[in-house]
């Protein structure tokens, strides 16, 4: 894993999140969430399952409108209505469900839904050897074993497979990749692989947004966790400034409350 960049370029908030609160009915989802993700670092957001973690992910990204609150891309309040007009400002997510089509190759994954075309209208016909070309360079970029592109998915390992969803991702991304558990399931080296994927694109100072229930990775590979519980964000620190008891106790309400940050263990949220 590379060093962790802690430069005054690379701390601009890419993803700036404000007392976000979303209701389904009479189910109060969210209830004044806070989140900030800086441009080149690695930001974990964990909570036991209920907290408001997906729920959370879904309104920033458009999946669901939020009820009030406020999100800002790159400091502009914005609203997204969709993925798609998330993914058009370079906002990339990797579900656990890896959204890889497995009879199709790696290059028509990578390009799936994004086809390049030559020729005019609707007469032109897909580019394949472009395709192909631009898939190998990307992937070859950020992976260090990369299968084929025409490899067809379902030959794939999983940790292979992860790698290509998040390649995918942060080759389109490039404004913030939101990672669902990047490692799950995954055995010691294809996971090993993965994270060093994470801190290749943390190198390339791409904002990341890894949500998690392994605390161990979260310690090693992020670089602030924010704390979830019932709907709130109750804590956020700088990994470097927290032990792994402590982000238990917060996630569990097993610190009797006394979980808020204190100033010189809050993450650095603007340009110094």
């Amino acid at each position: 894993m590379s060093a962790r960049h802690h430069d005054t370029q690379t701390k601009a908030p890419v993803l700036e999140v404000t007392g976000l609160t979303k209701a389904f009915g009479a189910v109060q989802a969210l209830s004044g969430a806070d989140l900030v993700c800086p441009r080149g670092e690695v930001t974990a957001l964990v909570g036991d399952n209920g907290a408001g973690k997906s729920t959370l992910i879904r309104c920033i990204t458009g999946v669901h409108p939020f009820d009030d609150g406020e999100v800002r891309f790159n400091g502009e309040p914005v609203r997204l209505s969709s993925p798609t007009e998330a993914r058009a400002r370079g906002i990339e997510t990797v579900y656990q469900d890896l959204a890889l089509v497995e009879d199709l190759t790696v290059w028509q994954n990578m390009f799936l839904n994004r086809e390049l075309k030559r020729g005019i209208g609707r007469f032109g016909m897909l580019d394949r050897r472009r395709m192909i070309a631009e898939s190998q360079s990307r992937l070859e970029r950020l992976l260090v074993n990369m299968p084929p592109v025409r490899s067809r998915v379902r030959r794939l390992s999983g940790g292979q497979r992860q790698s290509i969803a998040i390649g995918r991702a942060a080759s389109w991304g490039s404004t913030l990749v939101i990672m669902d558990e990047p490692t799950a399931a995954l055995g010691v080296r294809e996971r090993e692989s993965v994270e060093q994927l994470i801190g290749r694109l943390r190198d390339d100072h791409i904002a990341q947004l890894i949500i998690s229930h392994d605390l161990e990775q979260v310690m090693r590979v992020a670089d602030t966790v924010w704390i979830m519980r019932r709907g709130t964000t109750i804590a956020h620190w700088r990994v470097a400034d927290v032990s792994r008891e402590r982000i238990v106790a917060a996630i569990t309400g097993a610190d009797g409350g006394n979980h808020r940050a204190t100033t010189a263990e809050a993450p650095t949220t603007v340009v110094e």
